[in-house]
């Protein structure tokens, strides 16, 4: 009897040995699978740095927003696209400032600085922009700095690229072209070196600073024959001069907004604000409702590529 228990003992042992090694080895390769597989941690905020794609971070797209709806005069027929070209991706570091700033990950001021001619002198079509980034963006600075009668040239004294630089900005706008057209021996060859020339100057003052053209709106010349009244027939060294500064963009790694071309072009650009009411008598310069369209198609145009940025 004893030697039977015994045997019976010694075979439970055996079974809890091999149930044992069973479950040890069928637990065994899930322990490594979370060993190897540890999830990594979540990051925190403060530690994010402007220059990753904290897209990928986060997974999620909400911070795209809405673009607004503008009401264009019912004579504006024929527009091109508007938007911003940027073949380099130049402007994708400003647009990763504006998202953070949209989160809240920073508070830190967004600076643009607009410089330009008489367009942005007038101070309207500037600020229409400002304005609005400064609704949806909250803390941006947008400061116009604009002369009469100014070329691009205007602006390539060192005392001005000073002032520029002094406001550190994370984006300069230039905006010019209207004056150059106006010269009868418009050379383009001649307003490229121009456009060259203050580029270096601001890269110099500005290194890793962005720089985003505009074109001009379109204007007229005027002529008077004898004792006749003063007639106007459109400026054909325009569309020159917009071709130059697209060309002049796209050759050094500057974006471009080619108003020209989205308010009509060649076609349509003069005729479609002459027609609308909106330039003043001189056929250069605008009244305050058509600056006001201006700024707001140029607000539209950043948010679009603000949003396509968002969106990759």
């Amino acid at each position: 009897m004893k030697r039977s228990h015994k045997r019976y003992l010694r075979l439970d042992d055996l079974r809890f040995t091999i149930c044992c090694a069973v479950l040890a080895l069928f637990f065994s390769p899930v322990q490594r699978i979370y060993a190897q597989d540890t999830l990594p941690g979540c990051p925190r905020l403060q530690e994010t740095t402007l220059d990753c794609d904290t897209l990928t971070v986060y997974g999620q797209r909400t911070d795209t927003l809405p673009i607004p709806l503008i009401t264009l005069p019912a004579a504006f027929q024929q527009l091109g696209e508007n938007e911003l070209i940027d073949s380099v991706g130049i402007l994708k570091p400003f647009w990763e400032k504006l998202r953070m700033l949209r989160l809240g990950v920073t508070t830190d001021t967004i600076r643009i600085v607009h410089i330009g001619d008489s367009h942005i002198r007038g101070h309207i079509f500037p600020r229409t922009t400002g304005e609005q980034l400064q609704k949806v963006f909250g803390a941006l600075s947008y400061t116009d700095m604009g002369i009469n009668g100014a070329f691009c040239v205007t602006f390539t004294r060192p005392e001005r690229v000073e002032e520029i630089a002094a406001l550190h900005p994370d984006l300069v706008i230039l905006s010019f072209g209207t004056n150059e057209s106006h010269n009868r021996r418009y050379s383009s060859m001649l307003h490229y070196q121009q456009m060259n020339e203050l580029v270096r100057m601001l890269r110099e003052s500005l290194p890793g600073v962005p720089m985003l053209m505009t074109t001009p709106p379109g204007s007229y010349e005027s002529f008077r024959q004898r004792r006749r009244r003063r007639t106007y027939k459109i400026n054909p060294r325009t569309s020159v001069a917009v071709q130059t500064i697209r060309r002049f963009a796209d050759a050094n790694g500057l974006a471009v907004w080619d108003m020209y071309e989205a308010f009509g072009g060649i076609r349509r650009a003069c005729l479609n604000w002459q027609e609308a009411g909106l330039m003043r008598p001189d056929h250069i310069h605008y009244l305050p409702e058509g600056y006001v369209l201006q700024g707001e198609m140029f607000y539209r145009a950043l948010l679009k590529a603000y949003n396509d940025y968002c969106n990759q």
